[in-house]
């Protein structure tokens, strides 16, 4: 073992081996390996290897379809088979609403280019023999899905590396880490130290130690998860012999199930309600080649309802159960990326679909450690994504929660109910007595609307319109009329100070600081030019500034503040989380009651729109911005945590005379709309430019060399291929969600476009199935052929967010379009699938509420 190396990626089961490919791959050839026991000694080797394309997030499910095209290459590469048996597989629905569930995926498959297709219970029995479809409605096929041979993958991707020039060292567990001044690694093992630049924690069942051994609490639980093997099936064998190929795949929602051929039986897995965490607070190290006593009464309940579905699988004889330990996080996705506050210490882990996921996760983490960006959207994968809220208590009631859910729907207006509430502002109780319902927003309890007096604070979960739909539009029309006020703690706040700020800030955004006591809204970029940040930024003093922005992006966005901090101590960066809340009024009178509360003149003339101030409100010490995300006249009102519920009861008294009611976030979000407002991590997201999300009155191309000018002035000067645009839907009952696919009847002069975003689009006839000889899907570098047919429907873009907007009383959605599309506001020409049905929508360039923006400004 050599003692001096680039990258030591620690752990070798498929994630580490991935990652140390990738990373060999990409150049990076004095890399090393080191695994404490054998390669798979982990989860790997008990896995049932499964792997799918389908996941909730599409720049998920982009990783995912690269990691199954990977995978004949890596058998080429490396003279290793992965066992490939690409078999497709079933997702089965049992209920009109889990119906619905998979129209959603079904229509987001259109865009994505895979060639899924909603069948019959019959048609799904015809593939699938052992069921008894008279316990479904339907099904969703996806010929993109299989298995493998866990062992063989693993070694695959490690002889791939080898060839390549990476070194693998076996039986040498790491015992320590610590680091150097100049930031090099130590990485102690027993059988000596090894110096590295780069330290990659691909650890997954031991990931939470090797996190700890630098102060990290990674939010990772191990649960015990379960699978049996049948005896030799008949029925599979004469289906094999009559059709010459395996059984496929198949997912049973109600039964918690998942089910496909091994050998020649069946393998039967569940994700029961009853599930066990293994190990909740130290993994033990002399864990490895071993399985856990199995339970199969904790299963019971799955196997019943199985065994009704699949009745010849009951009559068969169970040959083993498996029971063994797989790491998990609070939301199910892995944890990838650099750490922030650490240098150059990485991560990889919770890959609980390892055999779908870890060829993706091994690409874009080896692309942000030898290019500095993963080349992909990975934040669904981000390990920024967590505060320091998400603790070992936290992480294992979250964990539970999912595991035990991992078949169930998620409804767009679903809370879940585990760890919370977590982190509470002085509101909460005021809240709650207020007959709010609670959300969770990045672990803090936030009101989304107010239920009537005397009803329970409950959302009827729901695809359609729900119990909320009347009260939000209460809310929304009494603020756009009078004045409402909402709490705004659930944003992220910092303060950037010192000799360095402003050269600092100007460097990182696209915008011009503004003067003393102004305000601006800028975005930020990546070194390609794309959007990672979104800001109102304040200047406060003669060498300090306020930043407001996403809260779920707070560690996110300081990562990145701190990779591009000046080292000679000339700006200061504060993060300041729950401790500055705020709150913001908003609405024709917002200004009046402003005026009760404080004693300076608040007046336009005085206090102009986009000025900053700080002052006493009701008494209490504030910072007062005059902007609002409703895009009405109003404020923003921020304060020390100890003021909270002072001002709140000052504005509550002062607003009597005015009506003022209470709004929460939903009814914000619909304002917004009405706005044509972007919102983060939806319209604005690192896949897009800023010209593509229509940001441009905010990108200063003359101002500085900021980081990513020059990709953005090339968007700017080649056009971009991709605009935002905001829809006017002629909805029913059911809005928008996101993801939605948007039609378009275009000419046989359409050109070609190769979407950013890496969707393709394909042409589909009035039946809503892809036309003949059209089969073209995105390839893995993200291109896709958008070849037009003459008065043809095409899918040929995208929904990002929407809802109902209750002021215009109008179904608004926005999303992305080719840039030759996006200024067509004529009738007839789009069409939004939302759950299976096409619904008419045409483009509004200019916002329906105050277009000119007098109010907001008046």
């Amino acid at each position: 073992m050599k003692s001096h190396t680039k990258v030591v990626v620690i752990g070798g089961g498929v994630v580490g081996c991935s990652v140390l490919y990738h990373l060999a791959k990409a150049g990076w050839t004095d890399i090393m390996l080191i695994e404490r026991s054998e390669l798979t000694s982990g989860s790997t080797w008990h896995a049932a290897g499964g792997f799918h394309t389908l996941n909730g997030d599409p720049n998920v499910a982009k990783l995912q379809a690269y990691t199954i095209g990977l995978y004949k290459e890596l058998e080429e590469v490396s003279g290793q088979s992965c066992g490939l048996h690409l078999v497709g597989g079933f997702m089965m629905a049992d209920t009109p609403e889990r119906m619905d569930f998979l129209r959603l995926a079904h229509a987001k498959g259109r865009y994505l280019g895979m060639d899924t297709e909603l069948v019959t219970p019959s048609e799904a029995k015809a593939m699938f023999p052992l069921m008894d479809e008279k316990n479904f409605v339907g099904a969703l096929w996806d010929p993109v899905e299989g298995h493998l041979d866990p062992s063989g993958t693993t070694h695959a991707y490690a002889k791939a590396a080898r060839k390549l020039g990476a070194e693998i060292v076996l039986r040498n567990p790491v015992r320590e880490l610590t680091q150097d001044p100049d930031g090099t690694w130590n990485v102690v093992t027993e059988q000596g130290t090894v110096k590295a630049e780069h330290v990659v924690n691909c650890g997954g069942l031991w990931a939470r130690e090797v996190g700890r051994m630098v102060g990290l609490e990674l939010p990772v639980l191990a649960m015990e998860h379960m699978y049996l093997l049948t005896e030799d099936m008949p029925e599979v064998i004469e289906y094999n012999k009559t059709h010459g190929r395996e059984i496929c795949h198949v997912i049973d929602f109600k039964g918690e199930i998942y089910t496909r051929q091994e050998r020649q039986g069946m393998l039967l897995g569940t994700y029961e309600k009853a599930c066990k965490p293994w190990s909740p607070v130290n993994t033990p190290w002399d864990f490895g080649h071993e399985l856990l006593q199995p339970d199969i009464d904790r299963i019971a309940p799955s196997l019943e309802i199985g065994f009704r579905h699949f009745p010849a699988i009951e009559k068969a004889g169970i040959k083993q159960i498996i029971n063994g330990p797989f790491t998990f996080a609070p939301d199910g996705n892995p944890l990838v990326g650099p750490v922030q506050g650490l240098t150059n210490y990485w991560v990889a882990c919770g890959v609980m679909a390892g055999f779908s996921q870890g060829g993706g996760v091994g690409l874009a983490l080896s692309n942000w450690m030898v290019h500095g960006d993963p080349g992909f959207d990975v934040w669904g994968m981000d390990v920024t994504r967590w505060g320091e809220w998400a603790t070992l208590r936290y992480t294992n009631a979250k964990v539970r929660e999912n595991y035990s859910r991992r078949f169930s729907i998620r409804f767009p207006n679903e809370e879940l109910p585990a760890a919370r509430p977590n982190q509470t502002t002085p509101l909460y109780d005021t809240m709650v007595a207020q007959n709010a319902v609670m959300g969770d927003s990045w672990g803090l309890e936030t009101p989304l609307w107010f239920a009537p007096k005397g009803t329970e604070p409950k959302d009827i979960v729901s695809f359609h319109r729900s119990n909320d739909f009347e009260h939000i539009g209460n809310e929304v029309r009494a603020t756009r009329e009078g004045v409402g006020i909402t709490e705004i703690a659930n944003f992220a706040k910092y303060e950037v100070s010192g000799p360095g700020a402003e050269e600092f800030l100007n460097r990182l955004m696209t915008n011009r600081m503004p003067k003393k006591g102004r305000i601006v809204l800028t975005p930020m970029l990546n070194d390609n030019g794309k959007l990672i940040g979104d800001f109102t930024i304040a200047k406060t003093g003669d060498e300090t500034f306020m930043i407001w922005g996403s809260s779920a992006a707070q560690k996110y966005h300081m990562r990145w503040f701190e990779q591009h901090q000046p080292k000679d101590g000339s700006v200061h960066i504060h993060r300041f989380d729950q401790t500055l809340v705020g709150l913001s009024i908003a609405g024709p009178k917002a200004q009046a009651l402003l005026q009760k509360l404080v004693d300076e003149d608040v007046s336009t003339a005085s206090f102009k729109f986009m000025d900053h101030r700080q002052m006493a409100v009701g008494g209490a010490p504030c910072m007062i911005n005059r902007v609002t995300y409703t895009g009405d006249l109003g404020y923003e009102i921020w304060m020390a945590p100890a003021y909270q519920r002072k001002v709140y009861a000052a504005i509550k008294t002062a607003g009597e005379e005015f009506g003022i009611v209470d709004f929460g976030m939903r009814a914000l979000l619909s304002m917004r709309l009405e706005k044509n407002f972007p919102t983060w991590f939806r319209e604005l997201r690192p896949i897009y430019g800023p010209f593509e999300g229509s940001m441009e009155r905010f990108i200063r191309l003359d101002k500085n060399d900021f980081i990513g000018r020059e990709a953005a002035a090339q968007e700017k000067a080649d056009g971009p291929k991709l605009r935002r645009v905001s829809f006017v839907v002629d909805a029913i009952d059911a809005d928008v969600m996101g993801d939605e696919p948007i039609w378009a009847k275009v000419s046989k002069d359409y050109g070609t476009v190769a979407p950013s975003h890496g969707h393709g689009a394909k042409r589909y006839g009035s039946d809503g199935k892809p036309a003949k000889g059209d089969g073209k899907r995105v390839g893995t570098d993200g291109s896709g052929v958008l070849g037009a047919v003459d008065g043809e429907w095409r899918v040929v873009g995208w929904i990002t967010s929407g809802g109902y907007a209750h002021y215009v009383q109008k179904s608004l959605a926005q999303g992305y379009l080719p840039t030759e599309l996006a200024g067509d506001e004529s009738e007839g020409m789009f069409e939004i699938e939302i759950l299976g049905h096409r619904r008419p929508a045409r483009i509004n360039l200019q916002p329906l509420f105050d277009p000119a923006g007098e109010k907001m400004r008046g």
